[in-house]
């Protein structure tokens, strides 16, 4: 699969193609709709099922160098208001302050990040490793490690810095159930 066939299979999904609007018309800085929601979108086209099948929620990330609580609250809430009308849950946060949170709430040390591509290649598994938002003329595409295990189905571990094998377990177990075609990679 390449990067314009993963694209047309993950703008079926209306959601997507939704949020990724109302970030451009925002114009949030460095924003990305990522993860699941993008490679679960392909998931459900290429095993026939609804296209939101057991999405839990879409993932937006943005890199605003002003950290503080107030401006990331108020984002959220903007985005909330133009998008209730969806119906879904967005989780969406200013990766420029994780790590102001992060090891209190994971006891893991998580080091600061420049950008917002920066936190899509912690993300716990390689085949979640992907965002989109729109270019100038077109979407751009961030995928570090392509689409072939989106296309063929298998979910594997991310030996990142904040690999947690525990958590990869309950992850690759929840989309196993939901998508049993999935293959599951063992971390090593």
């Amino acid at each position: 699969m390449n990067r314009d066939e993963f694209l047309a299979l993950a703008l079926r999904n209306p959601v997507n193609v939704a949020i990724i609007d109302e970030l451009d018309r925002l114009a949030l800085p460095d924003a990305w709709l990522v993860s699941g929601c993008l490679v679960q979108t392909v998931w459900n086209v290429l095993t026939g099922r609804a296209v939101d099948y057991g999405i839990a929620d879409y993932d937006v990330f943005y890199f605003d160098p002003d950290t503080s609580w107030e401006a990331e609250d108020a984002v959220i809430r903007e985005l909330d208001a133009r998008l209730t009308q969806l119906g879904v849950k967005i989780e969406i946060r200013n990766q420029a302050r994780v790590h102001l949170w992060y090891p209190a709430k994971h006891g893991l040390p998580y080091p600061p990040l420049t950008r917002a591509s920066d936190a899509i290649d912690r993300f716990l598994t390689q085949n979640t490793q992907i965002g989109v938002r729109r270019g100038r003329d077109s979407y751009e595409v961030y995928a570090p490690h392509g689409f072939d295990d989106v296309a063929a189905l298998i979910a594997r571990p991310n030996p990142g810095p904040n690999f947690s094998a525990a958590n990869y377990a309950m992850k690759a177990a929840r989309w196993k159930a939901l998508w049993p075609e999935l293959t599951v990679i063992a971390p090593e």
